[in-house]
């Protein structure tokens, strides 16, 4: 979609986006614990998961069945050693309020990060250069403070396809989480310490929240999945080059 039409579409679009505030139902996040161990011999390898309401479990009742919960359990057999993990997120934030909470509540050293942000940037209309370097600015810090040796972020979701956003408002979103994902695309590739993961979702109200905006568990199992593997290519890499 063009500018000018964007822009022309955006009375509309701020009507819908304000009444989709005010009928969508609020969900809590997962309960459960958000640091574990899964046991083994040898050192173990140490991961942070970090980000917003999809990182937090919103859409599903325990933590088990979140992102952390799917990627943790598959990740350990596919290293053969322990795994510590820790959760570090929280409803709403953009990747810039996640950089602030990181800030504030302190996660211990971990040896890969997983970032999973991006969909309230696209909510509060961030251009996807600045997107990229509220990114860059996280990542720098997380390896700079010696939190993370490498920073993973997976991608924004297809918001094309969220059942709650009416049209052309659903479009409009989709458009410019799809430009976020490429600017981020291409970012990473110049880095050698930061990775971006894409992963293939189709979405329906099958397998989304009952707020039709959340993941629902087959969502989550499906990205636990993709990052869990991604996750021990990335790690057996390190363990060669050292």
């Amino acid at each position: 979609m063009s500018l000018a039409l964007k822009l022309a579409l955006s009375p509309l679009l701020v009507a819908q986006a304000v009444a989709v505030r005010r009928r969508a139902p609020v969900l809590p996040e997962a309960i459960g614990p958000r640091e574990g161990r899964l046991g083994g011999r040898g050192p173990a390898l140490r991961v942070l998961i970090a980000g917003d309401s999809s990182a937090a479990g919103v859409g599903v009742a325990h933590q088990e069945q979140s992102v952390a919960g799917h990627l943790t359990r598959i990740l350990h057999p596919l290293v053969g050693r322990p795994l510590t993990w820790t959760l570090r997120a929280r409803s709403g934030l953009t990747t810039r309020q996640l950089h602030e909470l990181l800030q504030a509540d302190r996660p211990p050293a971990a040896d890969i990060a997983v970032v999973i942000t991006g969909v309230n940037d696209v909510i509060d209309q961030l251009p996807s250069q600045r997107a990229v370097a509220h990114r860059a600015a996280l990542a720098d810090w997380l390896l700079a403070e010696r939190l993370a040796a490498h920073v993973v972020f997976a991608p924004l979701p297809p918001i094309h396809q969220f059942p709650l956003l009416p049209q052309p408002l659903r479009r409009v979103m989709g458009d410019d989480a799809r430009r976020h994902n490429t600017a981020l695309a291409a970012w990473a590739q110049t880095r050698a310490d930061v990775s971006w993961v894409p992963i293939a979702l189709t979405l329906s109200a099958d397998t989304m929240a009952s707020d039709g905006f959340h993941p629902g568990e087959p969502v989550y199992r499906i990205c636990g999945e993709a990052l869990a593997g991604f996750v021990a290519e990335q790690w057996i890499h390190m363990e060669t080059i050292r």
